[in-house]
């Protein structure tokens, strides 16, 4: 009887009813580390759940390309995502020298020093929505997953990128139906019509922002990626459009998604956010905790471009391997008591926002926007516990909660 099929490490509906498969995860990583996978609707895989398989495979960008695609192929040719979002080049989707080339364009505005233009915005959206939880007498009921952790990093990135404030609505409506097509609340299914149509309003979103800011630029990310160039020449629109596409959904569902299910480790390890409290120099230490636990990216495909192998297991020339990072941030060989929140956790050596080349370029940009929001609350909440039974997206790409319900008393600012 085999282990896994690979059905419950892929299957939105599995992570919508259970969550990540922890359990699957532990025990592949115990007694088959490198496992085969036939799930019937996709290409076979490769399942990689220990921490240093997959910064080996990282490591060699050469040998296991992103080109191919960076989430599992249908068996069915017509349900691959060939229209819409799927036909701009996104960075994250290419490989060295392109790669680099391409990151180019970006990277500088990520740094920490350029990041400073962007921490009054940031502080600004923390202060104002911790405000609006204190309006109503200090005290009541929201749902966190759906209330400020959507619309923290909504603002921010809507203000990096251009988008007016009337504009954020739509932006956040394509941003779930694309990373949670399949989530009934959220998405609106995945058929390649959807998909097609998804794109053109996306292109109706951003082109206008695209036009404006070769006019009138003004330093801004939007700007740096209008007005982008690579090897000399300007971007073309593929690579344009698909810039703004995986900086925006990327930026901001990741970052959501971490700080709700942060939230909900804090509520339930009030040691941690008492910590904290006392002393808001260890919230750095606190959201890298957060990052580890949430593990919101949660796998990564790449395809083998030669014979190679992995810890031993031979891997055929085309044959695709898939980078679990929620297993690898819970590999007990890397950090001790993987299942405990735990906020003095040194050294802390998550694979969040992946490894090597493709290292996330906004990881400085999300931990400053989460370090504000956790830093905010710890100054001005009271109490808070959960009220209802948590709840998860349909989604295994990209996880994490779309319903936390809690009741709250918290101090207005002063």
């Amino acid at each position: 009887m085999t282990m896994t099929t690979g059905l419950e490490l892929l299957d939105p509906n599995v992570y919508g009813e259970k969550g990540p498969p922890h359990e699957t995860w532990k025990r592949l990583r115990a007694e088959s580390p490198v496992h085969w996978c036939e799930v019937p609707d996709f290409e076979p895989f490769w399942a990689i759940t220990r921490h240093e398989d997959i910064r080996s495979i990282a490591r060699q960008p050469d040998v296991f390309i992103s080109g191919k695609g960076i989430t599992p192929l249908y068996r069915d040719p017509a349900m691959n995502r060939n229209e819409g979002p799927g036909a701009m080049r996104v960075v994250i989707n290419t490989d060295p020298p392109e790669h680099r080339e391409l990151r180019k364009v970006a990277s500088p505005w990520f740094t920490s020093r350029a990041l400073k233009s962007m921490d009054a915005a940031i502080l600004k959206s923390a202060r104002e929505l911790v405000d609006n939880l204190a309006k109503e007498g200090g005290e009541g009921e929201t749902n966190l997953a759906s209330g400020i952790a959507v619309s923290h990093p909504l603002r921010i990135l809507s203000t990096a990128l251009g988008v007016p404030e009337e504009g954020e609505a739509k932006i956040l409506e394509l941003s779930n139906r694309l990373f949670a097509a399949e989530d009934e609340d959220l998405g609106s299914g995945r058929s390649p019509e959807e998909f097609e149509r998804l794109g053109r309003e996306f292109i109706e979103l951003f082109l206008p922002i695209i036009a404006d800011r070769r006019a009138n630029p003004t330093g801004d990310l939007a700007s740096i990626l209008a007005n982008g160039q690579v090897n000399g020449e300007a971007m073309g629109p593929a690579e344009t459009l698909g810039y703004y596409l995986i900086v925006f959904n990327a930026g901001h569902d990741t970052t959501k998604n971490a700080l709700a299910g942060g939230f909900r480790a804090l509520i339930e390890n009030p040691a941690a956010f008492d910590a904290v409290k006392a002393d808001p120099t260890r919230s750095p230490a606190l959201v890298e905790e957060i990052l580890r636990w949430t593990s919101s990216v949660n796998y990564m495909k790449r395809t083998a471009a030669r014979d190679t192998e992995i810890n031993g297991q031979k891997i055929k020339e085309g044959e695709a391997v898939m980078m679990f990072y929620g297993s690898a941030n819970r590999d007990e060989s890397v950090f001790e008591n993987p299942y405990t929140f735990d906020l003095d956790r040194s050294p802390n050596n998550h694979l969040a926002f992946g490894y090597a080349e493709h290292f996330c370029m906004g990881a400085q940009f999300a931990r400053r926007s989460m370090r504000a929001i956790v830093e905010e609350l710890a100054r001005r909440i009271d109490h808070w516990e959960i009220i209802g039974e948590p709840e998860w997206i349909s989604s295994s790409f990209v996880v994490g909660l779309k319903h936390l319900p809690v009741y709250y008393r918290i101090r207005k600012d002063s």
